[in-house]
Parts: C-alpha cells; sequence; structure tokens
C-alpha cells in the first residue's frame, strides 16, 4: 500500500515536471505545441540524457522513462 502510494507521488512529480519541461521550450520556441507528440517527446528525452536544466533528482525520475512513456504522459493534458 505504501509503495503504491510512493508510485502515485511519483507519477504526479514526473506530470509536473514534463508540464515545466514544455513551458520551459515553448518559451525558446514558440513552435512546440505544433509539433507532434513524438517530437516534443524525443527533444525531452535528449534534454533528460543531457541533464540541461534538471537536478539529479529530476534527472533520476525522468531517466527510467521511454520516449513512448513520455509520449503518453503529455497525450494526457
Amino acid at each position: 500500500m505504501l509503495q503504491d502510494k510512493r508510485k502515485d507521488l511519483d507519477g504526479e512529480r514526473r506530470k509536473k515536471l514534463l508540464r515545466r519541461l514544455v513551458e520551459e521550450m515553448s518559451a525558446q520556441d514558440s513552435s512546440i505545441y505544433y509539433l507532434p507528440t513524438s517530437q516534443t517527446a524525443a527533444r525531452i528525452k535528449a534534454q533528460v540524457e543531457s541533464g540541461e536544466g534538471l537536478n539529479a533528482d529530476e534527472r533520476a525520475l525522468l531517466d527510467r522513462m521511454s520516449q513512448r512513456d513520455i509520449e503518453v504522459l503529455l497525450s494526457l493534458h
């Protein structure tokens, strides 16, 4: 039960972090909203791999996610 709550908390943190990354990317390039979700997810995955703009905890949280996982979470918004 405690483990389920931890997974839920991590899921919410991932969603919030992905929203922040998309907002930051759109501030730099307003065309990001017109890109397919797969391309946006690929950009996020590349940023996670490079570690740019992320602290160690944030990177660890997203590093386990595949590009497809990121696409799914982005499409839920």
